[in-house]
């Protein structure tokens, strides 16, 4: 494809104080009921069998070896992919008071408080996770739900501070944001991690009005990197490089259907648009987004703080 017009808004800083001003206002927790109890998003009757079968094998496996910090984690994950994150973050929290070293029950504790919006909780625990993997090896996550090719493609350092940044992110707190998310790029050591931890980083960057270090980061992104799972995030990449135009991308997104993997895209553009001093096109897109029933996406939650913060401002 031809380079837009897009590679324009790479170079020159776009003039955008209003949206986001020097000391942008902090979102706090909103309330629990907001979220504790909502349904989860919809699965295929196949699919909701399958993780429900997958949760009982966790249960019996906890039932067996309660002391076992595995089948605590497993079981967690699993009812969290159902959408019980009452009962996931009360099993998380089984596991912290068992192991208080165990950085992996604070990393997806801290994700799920995201879920619940309850981001003050989210940035406690996956800043005490940070902490207790400092000077430690990596290790490689293993996926709950598995890629098309079975492979792994996230860390728990990754994720620890993945998460942490979207947690500042969402608040508002984005030289915070910057800081996590630069610790994530030193070990995004696939494609799929360096395009996830790279879209995030660059619209931090953004926000903060350093558009020459957010081109930057768009530097290792090229055409026909093996990306197995996030798609999106790197289509995104293209588009911030000028390589796909905003147009296009939305129009094929919204062909797609609402899933959590078009809520990245979608939040994407009307983030850039953002940026790009054209905050009514950017409510276009969140509000649009705001009408589905993907309310535990990242994209979802992003649009939704955006949302709050501009109608604050008004």
């Amino acid at each position: 494809m031809k380079p837009a017009f897009l590679t324009v808004a790479i170079l020159i800083p776009a003039v955008c104080f209003f949206v986001f001003p020097a000391k942008a206002r902090i979102i706090q927790d909103q309330p629990r009921s907001d979220y504790l109890d909502r349904p989860a998003p919809p699965v295929s009757t196949e699919a909701r069998k399958e993780m429900e079968t997958r949760l009982d094998e966790a249960r019996q496996r906890y039932e067996a070896k309660p002391a076992d910090p595995q089948s605590i984690i497993w079981l967690g994950r699993r009812l969290a992919y159902l959408g019980r994150f009452r009962e996931a973050i009360e099993t998380y929290g089984e596991g912290i008071k068992k192991f208080p070293w165990d950085a992996r029950f604070y990393r997806h504790r801290g994700h799920r408080y995201i879920t619940l919006r309850r981001f003050d909780r989210a940035i406690k625990d996956l800043n005490a996770a940070a902490k207790l993997i400092k000077g430690k090896q990596d290790e490689v996550e293993p996926d709950g739900q598995p890629n098309v090719r079975n492979i792994p493609t996230s860390t728990l350092q990754f994720n620890i501070w993945y998460h942490l940044g979207l947690a500042y992110y969402v608040t508002g707190q984005n030289q915070q944001a910057l800081d996590a998310y630069r610790e994530c790029l030193k070990v995004s050591k696939n494609p799929d991690a360096l395009a996830a931890t790279s879209h995030w980083l660059y619209m931090t960057l953004r926000r903060l009005n350093r558009a020459g270090e957010a081109a930057k980061v768009l530097e290792p992104i090229r055409e026909g990197m093996d990306i197995i799972e996030n798609t999106g995030y790197y289509r995104l990449l293209l588009m911030y490089k000028g390589l796909i135009s905003a147009e296009t991308l939305l129009e094929e997104t919204l062909k797609q259907g609402s899933s959590a993997g078009s809520h990245s895209v979608l939040y994407g553009v009307g983030n850039w648009h953002l940026y790009n001093g054209r905050p009514d096109e950017a409510l276009k897109i969140y509000h649009q987004m705001l009408k589905s029933d993907q309310w535990t996406s990242f994209g979802y939650i992003a649009a939704e703080t955006d949302v709050k913060r501009m109608s604050d401002k008004l």
